[in-house]
C-alpha cells in the first residue's frame, strides 16, 4: 500500500466513475490507497460522495470522515477554510460528481487557490469523458476546446453553433459541448439542420458503461440514424 503519512500535506485531485461503472475498470488501485488514508473531502454533493467512497471500500468509516460542500449554492468567501487541514498537516481530497475534479467543474475555485497558496496539489489518473469522447471522435486532438453548454435560446444557439463552425474552418479546432440531458436531442436537432454539411458530428454517450455509444458521421447523415439520447448522457463533438 501506497503511505502518504510522510508525504507533504497536498490537494489531491480525485477522479469518480462516470455512472455506475465498476472501480476496477476505471480507477487504478493506487487511488484506492491514497482515498482511505484522507479524512478531509471537499465534494459537490455529500451523500453521492459518500456514496463513492463505500463503491471504493465498502469497509470504510464514513463517520470518521469530515466533508465541505463545494457546488453553485457554497460561499465563495468560505472556501478558503476549506483547505485548513492542509496547514494543520493533514491530507484533503477534492471529489467531483463525476469523471476528473477541476475539470468543467468548481474543484478549480479551490485548486486556484491552493496553488495560490503554495500547497503541493496532486492530480490522480481517471476517467475524463472530454479526454475520452475525443480520442474515439477521430477529431483533431491536437487543438480543441471544451464550449460547457451552449446557449439554451435558441436564436443564441444557432448563433454560437454558427461561431464554432468558424473556428472549426479556419482554426482546424474541434469543439466539443454537453447539454442537460432532457435537451440532447433538440441540441442535435439544431445542429442537423443548421449546420454545414462538410461539418462532422461525433454523439458520445454514456462513456465507460455497458451501453457506451460513440459514433462519428457529418451532420446530415445522422437524420434517420439518431440513436435515443433522452436523459442520456452525452457529449457532443464537433469538427471537418
Amino acid at each position: 500500500m501506497t503511505n502518504i503519512k510522510h508525504m507533504q500535506p497536498s490537494l489531491f485531485l480525485i477522479p469518480v466513475t462516470l455512472g455506475e461503472t465498476s472501480i476496477e475498470q476505471v480507477l487504478p488501485p493506487y487511488n484506492k490507497d491514497i482515498i482511505l488514508q484522507i479524512k478531509y473531502f471537499i465534494v459537490e454533493n455529500i451523500r453521492s460522495a459518500r456514496r463513492f467512497l463505500k463503491k471504493v471500500d465498502k469497509d470504510i468509516n464514513i463517520d470518521d470522515l469530515t466533508f465541505y460542500e463545494l457546488n453553485k449554492h457554497t460561499n465563495l468567501n468560505q472556501i478558503d477554510s476549506y483547505l485548513q487541514p492542509i496547514d494543520k498537516g493533514f491530507h484533503v481530497g477534492i471529489i467531483s460528481e463525476s469523471g476528473c475534479p477541476a475539470i468543467a467543474d468548481p474543484g478549480s475555485d479551490i485548486v486556484a487557490i491552493a496553488q495560490r497558496k503554495n500547497y503541493k496539489v496532486v492530480p490522480l489518473v481517471g476517467p475524463s469523458s472530454i479526454l475520452l469522447s475525443l480520442m474515439a471522435s477521430g477529431f483533431n486532438g491536437q487543438s480543441f476546446a471544451f464550449q460547457g453548454y451552449l446557449p439554451v435560446d435558441n436564436t443564441e444557439r444557432i448563433k454560437k453553433l454558427k461561431k464554432l463552425e468558424n473556428l472549426i474552418q479556419h482554426e482546424h479546432q474541434t469543439q466539443i459541448f454537453i447539454e442537460t440531458p432532457y435537451r440532447n436531442s433538440k441540441l442535435v436537432e439544431d445542429i442537423i439542420k443548421h449546420c454545414a454539411p462538410s461539418i462532422k458530428l461525433c454523439i458520445a454517450m454514456n462513456l465507460t458503461l455497458d451501453n457506451e455509444f460513440i459514433k462519428t458521421m457529418g451532420v446530415k447523415q445522422w437524420i434517420k440514424q439518431l440513436p435515443d439520447m433522452n436523459k442520456q448522457l452525452c457529449i457532443f463533438l464537433l469538427y471537418k
